[in-house]
């Protein structure tokens, strides 16, 4: 499968509580935290739900 980085370039706060949950079943914990997930259609599903958020890259 493929690889993506993705990093949250945008803050939690006044979010929607969908969101920020969404955000944390990502597995982010702070603003500029970079991270490297597998894409299978559950993530991207998540990543589309908060892309306006993030920054997305091809790993």
């Amino acid at each position: 499968m493929a690889k993506v980085k993705i990093t949250l370039v945008k803050g939690r706060a006044k979010r929607s509580p969908r969101q920020r949950a969404t955000l944390v079943a990502l597995g982010f914990k702070k603003t500029y935290q970079t991270l490297e997930k597998e894409i299978n259609p559950a993530v991207q599903g998540q990543i589309d739900t908060v892309a306006h958020m993030l920054k997305i890259e091809k790993a």
